[in-house]
């Protein structure tokens, strides 16, 4: 996931982030608009799919994820996390991970919910750890981008860290029919990275 930065690199070219106020603003809209109304209830549903061996609506959620992805980047993203995790559960005896390794829609919360139902992780937990994963990383990603601190960082982890059981609870609740985010400015920001001369980053 560290080499990715979903659109935040070509957000602070263009001044859009500049500061950690920014940023922390930035992060929260997609926090809310982005991973709670499409990753979460994805990855539910996910998880739910995989405890009762339910292939084709494995099949059908990672298809869905993938077309909630606006840009190619973002899509190319999603494949890549989701093949490097398949190959790091086949290396840890997970059978089911075996298809998913070169599948084109393979998807990051794919492998995660299966990991996760496999190590009897709750749905909670699951839901948690993955959105703190995604938080982690875009702060990391504006740790590279940005002059702040690790204190700042650590700042803007602490202020948006005690969303996240909200977004979950919302998450819970979203209905099959309602999933779904569309945020102008990352599907923006992250088509036009993918023209952005120069680049630290592969989204």
């Amino acid at each position: 996931m560290y080499s990715y930065s979903q659109g935040l690199e070509r957000a602070v070219d263009d001044g859009w982030v500049c500061d950690a106020e920014t940023a922390q603003t930035w992060f929260g809209a997609l926090l809310e608009g982005s991973v709670g109304r499409v990753d979460l209830p994805i990855l539910a549903r996910l998880y739910d799919a995989w405890r009762v061996q339910d292939r084709e609506q494995v099949a059908f959620w990672s298809l869905t994820l993938r077309a909630c992805r606006e840009t190619s980047e973002l899509r190319a993203e999603d494949r890549h996390t989701g093949q490097a995790l398949a190959k790091l559960l086949i290396g840890l005896e997970f059978s089911e991970a075996e298809l998913w390794q070169n599948h084109p829609d393979a998807t990051l919360a794919t492998l995660f919910s299966l990991a996760a139902v496999r190590w009897e992780i709750s749905k909670q937990l699951a839901l948690s750890g993955y959105a703190w994963g995604w938080l982690e990383n875009q702060v990391l990603a504006a740790l590279k981008l940005l002059p702040l601190g690790q204190l700042a960082g650590q700042r803007i982890l602490n202020s948006l860290v005690v969303k996240i059981p909200t977004v979950i609870e919302q998450a819970m609740d979203v209905e099959d029919t309602e999933i779904g985010g569309g945020l102008f400015g990352l599907a923006l920001a992250s088509s036009r990275h993918e023209m952005q001369y120069s680049r630290l980053f592969r989204s």
